[in-house]
């Protein structure tokens, strides 16, 4: 029940927010000093054109984890209208070009998840410990398992 009302509430969240990841944990330093590791984005995809300073989530062709950083050039084709974005970490001294795929130069709205509307500081701790300590997530979820054995409902 309780994970059915989860995913309930993830693809409620998606339809909502537009984006495929309305929620993202910071994993890195790289927007440090606007978000630390740890930190929880609340993301939002519109059809609003993506501009200079916007913080965006993306995937990178060939990563599974996706990139929090800010926008700092944007590039508008005149023939179609579609943007083109360069992002950079706040913390990092050059833009993301060797973070893209291999001949890649710019960002395209498909790579975009969403941009941060909001963010909890520290709360993300949980999904970073638990990833990479993956033996306080079997000791969680044996907890859990025995309580929900031993409960008296």
């Amino acid at each position: 029940m309780i994970v059915t009302s989860a995913l309930i509430i993830w693809k409620a969240l998606m339809c909502i927010t537009g984006s495929e990841s309305p929620v993202v944990v910071v994993l890195s330093e790289s927007m440090e000093p606007g978000f630390k590791r740890g930190d929880i984005l609340f993301l939002h995809m519109s059809k609003e054109p993506i501009r200079a300073g916007e913080i965006v989530v993306f995937n990178v062709d060939g990563r599974e984890i996706p990139i929090v950083h800010r926008v700092i050039k944007v590039h508008e084709r005149q023939d179609t209208g579609e943007v083109d974005v360069l992002t950079k970490g706040d913390n990092n001294p050059g833009d993301d070009r060797l973070l893209y795929a291999q001949g890649q130069h710019w960002l395209q709205r498909q790579h975009i998840m969403g941009r941060a509307v909001g963010f909890l500081p520290y709360v993300g701790w949980v999904t970073i410990i638990m990833t990479e300590k993956p033996i306080i997530k079997y000791i969680l979820i044996g907890a859990l398992g025995l309580l929900v054995i031993t409960s008296k409902d």
